[in-house]
């Protein structure tokens, strides 16, 4: 606990006549889907999750960005690996003519380098007066005109020269969260996860917010503390910036630099800076926010029946309560058990003591460390021509449904350890095989073998759908060497 008391009036860094004065959304999006494993992936982690309704939860981010006042462009940070899903995501719900460019992270170093990388974009390309508004890409806000005029307030902050966190008044004591304790704007101190018992004292007090990780600054301000409080972070981003071509005039999306980025200290803009800094306000606020940062916390979104189960999908319970089962594919029954999370996908379920739940970070962990699958993605696959789904695997072969869009193209490519059968279920593809092109319709084949130069395109106005049967000694993903790619993967 770090007591951070605020001068009664700061004007350090306060805007000047002459500059232009922009709010800029940033979205942070990324991170590396181990809490809500399995439905979230490291290739499909939580922003892309569709809670409520149709839209995914970094839909719902964009478009709640969107509609403030005065927004003419969206910055967002992501990881180098999401580039595709996230346009796929924007291209949905964008209003025409909207700007939306991308920074694109080889590796994830938490929020601080994000935001510090953020600013000195936003420094290069609009100037420092620019107010950044950091939005987490996975969080859920039932009011969006009472975050509208949080934003307002926060804003009108930010121009006299603050640091501004959004606190959220508390209604039970959440140990998840970190706390401020706050008197009127003036933010006294940051508190980590409480133990109950504290969080408890906290929310009787009345003094003590949740801390919603959403913040406003202007970029000029906010590079200024940074080189106060956290030099070495920073410096090490401007070594990024440096060695990334294109930063500050080039096109969009920026990739940064790999090298260099590792090399960035790792942290949350929280304890980086936010803990340090004298100029730091808080705007109270109420607007329906949660992180939805575990199965517990997914699980209070759904309404609970007369037993306190709260189900999605096939589910039968029998003398059973306060339970969270989620089967949108197959039948799920409980009989005769309590207090447990249930979660089915195709290819893993989770079943978990809802008091445990976040013990599943340590399931993922273990996954990765023996590279399983479901530690990387889901069955159905997202690739920027389409996706595939595995239909089966078992000792040297695998099944797999692609769906290629029309005017869209798989890379020119070689598999070292696999050969490929192809089947047209619908639509016509064009195949390049070995130097040769044909046409294929369907119910029409052809075979790859191992070793030579191929491509699929989909040169029609409809889907491309077929079975691709691959036998190999080696299946991976891996197993691929890239000649050609509209898309820029190597």
């Amino acid at each position: 606990m770090r007591r951070n008391p605020l001068p009664a009036r700061t004007m350090k860094g306060k805007q000047t006549s002459g500059e232009s004065l922009q709010l800029l959304p940033v979205i942070l999006s990324g991170g590396a889907g181990t809490r809500l494993w399995p439905l979230s992936r490291a290739e499909h982690p939580k922003p892309f999750l569709r809670l409520e309704g149709a839209r995914s939860l970094l839909q719902a981010t964009f478009r709640r960005a969107a509609a403030l006042p005065g927004v003419t462009s969206i910055l967002t940070v992501t990881h180098r690996e999401l580039l595709f899903k996230t346009r796929d995501e924007y291209g949905a719900v964008k209003p025409d003519g909207l700007p939306t460019p991308l920074l694109l992270e080889p590796c994830s170093r938490n929020t601080a380098p994000s935001l510090a990388v953020s600013a000195l974009w936003a420094e290069c390309r609009h100037g420092p007066g620019t107010v950044l508004l950091a939005l987490p890409a996975d969080h859920l806000i039932g009011d969006e005109a009472a975050f509208a005029r949080a934003v307002a307030s926060a804003v009108r902050l930010a121009e006299t020269g603050l640091l501004v966190t959004f606190g959220i008044r508390p209604d039970a004591p959440e140990t998840r969260y970190g706390y401020l304790e706050a008197e009127g704007q003036r933010v006294l101190r940051f508190v980590e996860k409480p133990p109950e018992a504290l969080a408890r004292e906290f929310v009787r007090s009345g003094r003590f917010l949740w801390n919603a990780g959403i913040f406003c600054m202007r970029t000029g301000v906010f590079l200024e503390e940074l080189a106060t409080h956290a030099p070495e972070l920073l410096a090490a981003v401007r070594e990024t910036v440096a060695h990334t071509p294109g930063f500050g005039d080039g096109p969009d999306p920026v990739r940064l630099d790999a090298e260099s980025f590792a090399l960035v200290p790792d942290g949350s803009i929280d304890h980086v800076l936010m803990e340090h800094s004298r100029q730091v306000a808080v705007v109270p606020a109420d607007f329906g926010w949660s992180d939805v940062g575990s199965w517990s916390a997914l699980a209070s979104l759904t309404r609970p029946d007369s037993s306190g189960n709260r189900t999605l999908g096939q589910v039968r319970t029998v003398a059973s309560g306060d339970c969270y089962v989620q089967s949108p594919k197959r039948l799920a029954t409980l009989v005769g058990v309590r207090d447990l999370i249930v979660v089915d996908t195709e290819d893993a379920l989770l079943i978990a003591h809802r008091d445990r739940v976040d013990e599943v970070k340590a399931v993922v962990a273990g996954l990765q460390a023996q590279g399983h699958e479901s530690a990387l993605r889901h069955r159905e696959v997202h690739r920027p021509w389409g996706s595939y789904t595995v239909l089966e695997e078992g000792s040297r072969f695998k099944i797999k449904r692609l769906v290629v869009r029309p005017r869209h193209a798989l890379s020119l490519q070689m598999h070292h350890h696999r050969s490929e059968h192809w089947v047209v279920v619908s639509g016509t593809a064009e195949v390049e095989n070995g130097g040769g092109k044909s046409l294929l319709q369907t119910d029409e084949s052809t075979y790859i073998p191992a070793g030579t130069r191929h491509r699929l395109a989909n040169p029609g106005l409809v889907d491309l759908v077929l079975i691709e049967v691959q036998s190999g000694e080696y299946l991976g993903e891996d197993d691929i060497v890239r000649f050609d790619d509209a898309w820029g993967r190597s």
